[in-house]
């Protein structure tokens, strides 16, 4: 019986002997000496729970764009926003209202050195905070996952544990 084996990634250099990373290898060091944004796959995943629409999603990875630092909120305007995503400034100013009011984000009216209103700072705190609550979730499931995956790997391993499991509540499923 043939077994497959699972393909290792692996790892390559750059010129100068650094390890590139896969985003490199997928995209490229020309397109990501234009920065790149650290989105986490739980945001990702749990967009439903967390009752995200698309529209609210492209909000917060275009925030988490120009999120550089914990101490420094990112501050783009509406209208960079808005012309980013293709969507009016009306439409932005509802869905950040709509992340508001889910306590994902948090608006600050922020004023100049010369006393001018300048663009809202969007602090990120609740979004970190469901995330952060949402992850032994997550963490579960990936250990759902590698049990499962185990038990592909070995013949006959997911039969074996279903009759296990019936020998263990009495026969019956």
């Amino acid at each position: 019986m043939a077994r497959t084996l699972r393909r290792q990634p692996t790892k390559k250099t750059n010129g100068n002997g650094t390890a590139t990373s896969s985003t490199e290898r997928i995209f490229g060091a020309k397109v990501l000496s234009h920065g790149y944004t650290g989105v986490p796959n739980i945001l990702l995943r749990a967009q439903k729970r967390l009752g995200i629409t698309p529209t609210q999603l492209n909000i917060i990875v275009q925030l988490l764009g120009y999120y550089y630092d914990p101490l420094r909120p990112p501050f783009p305007t509406k209208r960079d926003l808005a012309q980013r995503i293709g969507i009016t400034e009306q439409t932005l100013r509802i869905n950040i209202k709509a992340l508001e009011d889910a306590g994902l984000i948090t608006r600050e009216q922020w004023k100049t050195a010369a006393g001018d209103y300048g663009s809202n700072r969007y602090h990120m705190t609740g979004l970190v905070k469901k995330l952060k609550e949402l992850e032994p979730d997550f963490e579960e499931e990936r250990k759902e996952r590698q049990e499962a995956s185990k038990l592909t790997e070995t013949p006959r391993a997911r039969a074996k544990a279903r009759a296990e499991k019936g020998k263990s509540n009495g026969g019956t499923e």
